[in-house]
């Protein structure tokens, strides 16, 4: 897999904008709606990704990645560790260029066969937090 660095996180959060999150939840107290809002507001664009759902904050919600009618950069996923395997293949599929495993997420086998088939793999780290902290240590003083 690749080397996880500051510079490989400021270039995904750079360069991948369009953002699906696996596990959208509809509720304004759910880690996966507190962190798409969050990446709505930072500018991303956002896609909900949960069959149950028509619509999470204002945007259209897909029930999974094979049927969302644009291109993905990056697919945050809010599932558990043994149900994450279909969403890799569907990520897979769609040609997403990462793939981000929420904080106390991890699967090994399933970011292996992601990174074999050329996707930059991130597990166990809140996509929020991350984007926070690399915005304020770039904005702090010395930065280069």
């Amino acid at each position: 897999m690749q080397l996880l660095d500051q510079q490989n996180l400021r270039t995904i959060l750079s360069t991948c904008r369009t953002i699906a999150v696996v596990g959208c939840s509809p509720k304004p107290d759910r880690p996966s709606y507190q962190v798409a809002q969050y990446l709505l507001t930072a500018g991303f664009t956002v896609i909900p990704v949960n069959p149950g759902q028509e619509t999470i904050l204002g945007q259209t919600c897909y029930p999974n990645l094979t049927v969302v009618p644009h291109a993905i950069d990056l697919v945050d996923i809010f599932r558990r560790a043994e149900e994450i395997d279909p969403v890799v293949n569907e990520a897979i599929v769609v040609g997403a260029r990462v793939l981000w495993l929420q904080l106390g997420i991890v699967n090994e086998s399933a970011a292996r066969k992601a990174a074999a088939a050329g996707l930059f793999v991130i597990m166990d780290r809140c996509l929020k937090v991350e984007h926070q902290r690399l915005l304020a240590e770039k904005d702090s003083p010395g930065f280069m």
